[in-house]
């Protein structure tokens, strides 16, 4: 059911878009699933859930979403990305399988399966100052990890060998674990936060505009 909150899009191609639409709606955004290019220009931000990367890439050419996704991330568009969706994000795979391309965006590199394979998932708490004082209990699924963090992009988590696994640039956002399975939603509540704050700056803009041209 839609919220009274801000209009978000959850990518459907691929992964586990449905634990996302759940944990939006639930937070008060009228979440709805984004399949085709048309139906960016109704949304203020984007989710880019977990599944696989090679195949919600190859998905997302073959739709012809790719491009206007790369062209909405370059406008300002709020994305929030996790674990498949951190890899989509990044400006570079270091491991990605052949002619696999990402939307980019954020200024990292990651290696995507960093921890290993299924049976390798683990849990831990991460202390996340950005989304609260409270650790915030982190569910890793065949993840990937940023090895490294450019100078446009700032780290939010690490895990306790000091790899980074949250990082955040501008209005976006990746994680490399599943916050929409455990029942925290602190980083969804983040995410918001930035297409509240996106949709403001852009209607200042066009009033401001509005009164230019009177």
């Amino acid at each position: 059911m839609a919220g009274n909150g801000p209009k978000v899009g959850v990518l459907a191609l691929q992964g586990d878009f449905r634990e996302h639409l759940a944990v939006l709606r639930g937070l008060g955004a009228d979440a709805v699933p984004v399949r085709r290019a048309a139906e960016l220009d109704e949304i203020g931000g984007l989710v880019i859930p977990g599944g696989e990367s090679s195949v919600m890439d190859k998905l997302s050419r073959a739709f012809g979403l790719a491009e206007p996704l790369r062209a909405a991330i370059s406008d300002g568009l709020p994305v929030y990305g996790t674990c498949a969706g951190l890899i989509m994000l990044a400006d570079r795979v270091l491991d990605g399988i052949a002619g696999q391309q990402t939307l980019g965006g954020l200024d990292v590199a990651v290696r995507r399966n960093a921890f290993g394979s299924q049976v390798d998932s683990f849990e831990t708490d991460l202390d996340i100052p950005a989304v609260g004082e409270q650790p915030m209990h982190a569910v890793f699924i065949r993840a990937p990890i940023v090895e490294s963090v450019g100078e446009n992009a700032t780290a939010l988590a690490q895990v306790a060998d000091g790899r980074v696994v949250a990082v955040e640039q501008g209005n976006l956002l990746g994680t490399s674990f599943h916050p929409e399975i455990t029942g925290d939603t602190r980083f969804h509540e983040y995410f918001l936060q930035k297409v509240a704050d996106a949709q403001r700056v852009g209607d200042d803009a066009r009033v401001q505009w509005t009164s230019f041209q009177a």
